[in-house]
């Protein structure tokens, strides 16, 4: 048994110098898949890639319900899942803000328009729950490409799928999302 599995094992339980000493052991992969994620995001984002790193830990090993893990593989997916659900979140808060919060709505008509977020976090993670109804795979597959950046190799790795039903979910997904979401152009091999 790994040093990294017998820790996840250790925090599962509740031990919290297990949990302490297993972040140094994976920071780094954390820290990475943080990094690509946030890379992607507007300039000016109230989150980094650090704050990203330790709230997804937080949320991991620190709650009440922590989930189980067999081997390291299972947790990184995990964290790239916790990541995307802080990311959505976020964008759910920001975009609540942004609309006003709990003040009711007043109508003013002949202002043009402000400018929208061209990525809407919780519009494609709703379009994200339905493929995941439709194809749990393929919305595995995007969920640690697009939130967790990882490459669609390290998705099959992760996922332990072949690397060709990897690529096969990633094009059936793209395509998908593509017209759930309502977009002309393509989702781009970089997201």
């Amino acid at each position: 048994m790994s040093d990294v599995t017998r820790l996840l094992v250790a925090a599962q339980a509740g031990d919290r110098q297990a949990a302490a000493e297993l972040l140094p052991l994976v920071y780094d992969e954390l820290r990475r898949l943080a990094a690509a994620r946030m890379a992607a995001e507007a300039p000016g984002h109230t989150l980094d890639a650090t704050a990203l790193v330790h709230e997804a830990y937080l949320r991991l090993v620190g709650g009440e319900n922590r989930p189980t893990w067999e081997h390291r593989r299972q947790f990184v997916a995990a964290a790239a899942e916790a990541m995307r659900r802080i990311l959505v979140d976020h964008a759910r808060r920001a975009r609540a803000e942004k609309r006003g919060g709990d003040r009711g709505r007043v109508p003013i008509d002949g202002l043009p328009a402000a400018a929208t977020d061209p990525t809407d976090w919780a519009e494609v993670d709703d379009a994200l729950g339905r493929l995941a109804a439709l194809d749990a795979g393929a919305a595995a597959v995007v969920r640690l490409k697009v939130f967790g950046g990882a490459s669609v190799e390290e998705a099959a790795d992760l996922l332990g799928v072949s690397r060709a039903t990897a690529y096969r979910d990633w094009a059936f997904a793209r395509a998908w999302l593509r017209d759930a979401l309502g977009r002309s152009e393509q989702i781009s091999e970089k997201s």
